[in-house]
C-alpha cells in the first residue's frame, strides 16, 4: 500500500483524469470495492441492513455508489444527506432508482431515523468528510457525531477514505469523531491515518483499487509504503524442498553480559523461528553454563570476559569465527562498560580475521593453514551496540555493506543528539534524514514503526499495540531481523518483513493470552511460526 499525503493524491487523481481514467470511474470503482468489502463480512446476514452519511464531497459520491450496489444485492439502505447535495446529483439519481431510501439531517430534527438505524442496522459508513473538513464544523454536523459517537448503539462502522474530522496530512482530529471499524483507502493510505491521535479512530485499513494507471508519473514517484500482507509475502525468502540448513545462513549472534543474560536466548531464538539454518552465539565465558542448556540448536563462542562483560581483547576471536557467517547480530544485552566499547570499536576498526575452519565451537579451536581472511559480514545492529558505536567516530563508514540499525526514540536520541521529542515529533522525517547520512537501513522502532533506507524509501508497520511494550521484545525483533538477513534478504526488506512479523506475533499473542498487559517477549517468539503460516 502506497503512503500519500492530501496534496500527492490530489495531483495523482488529477494527471489520471487528465490522462482518461475519468474522477467518475475513480468514484465507480472507489463505491463498488467498499461494498464488496463490506460484503465480505457481512454478506452472510439475513436481512441486512446499513445507513450512509452522505457529505456534499466525494466521499459522500463514493458512499452513494457503495450504497446503492448494496441495495441491488437486497440490503435496506438509507443515504443520510448530512450536507446538501446538488439537485441534478448523479449518483443521488442512481442510488434512489435502486430502490434506496433518502433522509436529510435537516428534516431529522430530533435525531428520530437516525436513532431508529441506529439500533437496527447492521453497518454505518461515514462518507461525510475526507480531506478538506475545515474549522469551525457546523453545529448541527457537530451535533450529529455526538449523538452518533454517545449512542447506545453504535454499528460496525466503515470509514471512506478517513474518519471525518481527521486531518489527513497532521493526524488531528476535529470533530467528535467516530471510531471506524475499518477505513477503507481509495488508491493509497493518507499519511495522517498513521499519526496520533487519528490512529486511535482508523481501526483496520483497506485498499480499494480505483485503477490508476501505471503511466500516472506522480503516481510512480511515491515510494513511501504502509505494509500488508501481500507485500511480505512477496519478500519472504523461498523455502526449496532440496535444502540444507546451509541453504538458509548462519547468524551470528554477539550478546549479552552478567547483568542481561536473557537478551541472548531472545535474539537467537527468534532468528531461529523465522528459519535461519544455524546460530552462533558469541557471548562472554560466564553466560555459557546458564545458556546452552535452554538453546540447545545453537553453537557457541565463549569471549573473554572482564566481571561477565565482554572484554577489549576479544576482538580477535571473534574476527577469527567468521567463516560461512551470512550475517552478524551485534547489541543486544551487552551492557556499556568501557571494555565492551572497545571491543566493538575493534571488531568494526580491523573487520576481518584470519579464518579458523569449523571454529563454531569453543575458543581455541585449531586454524587451517592457507585460508583467506573472510569479508565482515552484513550486520544487524540493535540496542547497547547502537549506544556504543555512537562513541565511534564516524562508524557509519567502518561498515562495509548496508547495515540494518534498529533503535527505539531514547536509542535514536543517543545516536542523533536529537531529543526523544523532537524524534517523536517527525518520526519519518528524522528516519529518512538519518539513513541517507549514514547510508544504512533505519529501524525507528515503537508505535507505528517506521523503515527507511538510504534512497528514501520508507515502510510504516501500521500496528501499535502495548503487548511489544515490554522487556525483550527489541531483542527478539532484532533476532528476526538478522535471521531474514541471514537468508539472504536485502536489508531493508529484512528489515520491513521482519518489524511486520513482529508487529503480527504481537497482535497474535495478545490474543491468544487475553490481555496485552500479559504478553511477554517468550510470547512473540512462540507465534512467529503462526504468522508465518498466515503468510506463507
Amino acid at each position: 500500500m502506497k503512503l500519500v499525503n492530501v496534496s500527492e493524491m490530489k495531483e495523482i487523481e488529477k494527471e489520471a483524469n487528465r490522462k482518461g481514467h475519468s474522477y467518475d470511474r475513480m468514484m465507480d470503482l472507489a463505491g463498488e470495492g467498499t461494498a464488496e468489502i463490506i460484503l465480505s463480512f457481512y454478506g452472510y446476514c439475513e436481512s441486512p441492513s446499513i445507513i450512509g452519511l452522505v457529505g456534499s464531497g466525494n466521499n459522500g459520491g463514493d458512499t452513494l455508489v457503495a450504497l446503492g450496489h448494496l441495495a441491488k444485492k437486497g440490503w435496506k439502505t438509507l443515504a443520510y444527506l448530512v450536507k446538501d447535495r446538488p439537485k441534478d446529483d448523479q449518483r443521488l439519481n442512481e442510488y434512489q432508482q435502486k430502490g434506496g431510501l433518502v433522509e436529510r439531517l435537516e428534516k431529522d430534527i430530533h435525531f428520530s431515523v437516525l436513532d431508529q438505524w441506529l439500533e437496527e442496522c447492521h453497518v454505518l459508513v461515514d462518507g461525510v468528510y475526507g480531506t478538506g473538513v475545515r474549522q469551525p464544523v457546523p453545529d448541527d454536523i457537530t451535533d450529529l457525531f455526538n449523538r452518533i459517537v454517545n449512542s447506545k448503539r453504535i454499528p460496525y462502522v466503515v470509514a471512506i477514505d478517513c474518519p471525518s474530522g481527521i486531518n489527513c496530512d497532521t493526524g488531528e482530529v476535529y470533530l467528535p469523531c467516530i471510531p471506524a471499524d475499518v477505513t477503507v483507502c481509495m488508491g493509497a493510505v493518507k499519511e495522517g491515518l498513521l499519526k496520533f491521535p487519528a490512529y486511535n479512530f482508523v481501526g483496520d485499513i483497506e485498499i480499494v483499487d480505483i485503477g490508476i494507471p501505471n503511466t500516472v508519473k506522480s503516481w510512480q514517484m511515491i515510494n513511501r509504503w504502509v505494509a500488508d500482507t501481500k507485500m511480505v509475502h512477496n519478500l519472504l525468502p523461498e523455502r526449496r524442498k532440496d535444502t540444507n540448513k546451509g541453504s538458509f545462513g548462519t547468524c551470528l549472534i554477539v550478546a549479552g553480559s552478567i547483568n542481561y543474560t536473557g537478551a541472548v536466548l531472545l535474539a537467537a531464538r527468534a532468528a531461529y523461528k523465522v528459519g535461519t539454518g544455524l546460530i552462533r552465539t558469541a557471548v562472554p565465558g560466564p553466560l555459557h553454563g546458564i545458556l546452552a542448556g535452554q538453546l540447545p540448536e545453537s553453537t557457541w563462542i565463549l569471549l573473554p570476559h572482564e566481571m561477565g562483560v565482554i572484554s577489549d581483547d576479544a576482538a580477535d576471536i571473534l574476527l577469527r569465527n567468521l567463516d560461512r557467517v551470512s550475517c552478524i547480530l551485534l547489541g543486544p544485552g551487552l551492557g556499556l562498560e568501557d571494555t565492551t566499547s572497545v571491543f566493538l570499536q575493534r571488531v568494526l576498526q580491523q573487520k576481518t580475521g584470519k579464518s579458523y575452519r569449523g571454529s563454531i565451537g569453543f575458543v581455541g579451536s585449531v586454524q587451517s593453514k592457507g585460508e583467506e581472511a573472510q569479508s565482515f559480514p552484513p550486520c544487524v545492529i540493535d540496542a547497547d551496540g547502537l549506544k556504543l558505536i555512537s562513541r565511534i567516530p564516524d562508524w557509519h563508514r567502518l561498515l562495509e555493506t548496508t547495515a540494518v540499525l534498529t533503535p527505539h526514540p531514547g536509542e535514536m536520541a543517543v545516536m542523533t543528539g536529537l531529543s526523544v521529542k523532537e524524534i517523536q515529533s517527525n518520526r519519518e522525517a528524522i528516519a529518512v534524514r538519518y539513513a541517507k547520512e549514514w547510508n544504512h537501513v533505519v529501524v525507528l522502532k515503537g508505535a507505528l514503526t517506521v523503515i527507511a533506507d538510504p534512497s528514501g524509501k520508507t515502510c510504516l508497520i501500521p500496528v501499535a499495540t502495548s503487548a511489544l511494550a515490554k522487556a525483550g521484545t527489541g531483542d527478539v525483533l532484532a533476532g528476526v531481523i538478522a535471521g531474514l538477513r541471514a537468508q539472504g534478504v536485502d536489508p531493508y526488506s529484512s528489515a520491513v518483513v521482519g518489524a511486520y512479523i513482529h508487529a503480527q506475533a504481537g497482535l497474535m499473542a495478545a490474543e491468544k493470552i487475553g490481555h496485552e498487559a500479559s504478553v511477554l517477549a517468550s510470547d512473540v517468539i512462540d507465534l512467529i511460526p503462526h504468522v508465518l503460516s498466515s503468510l506463507w
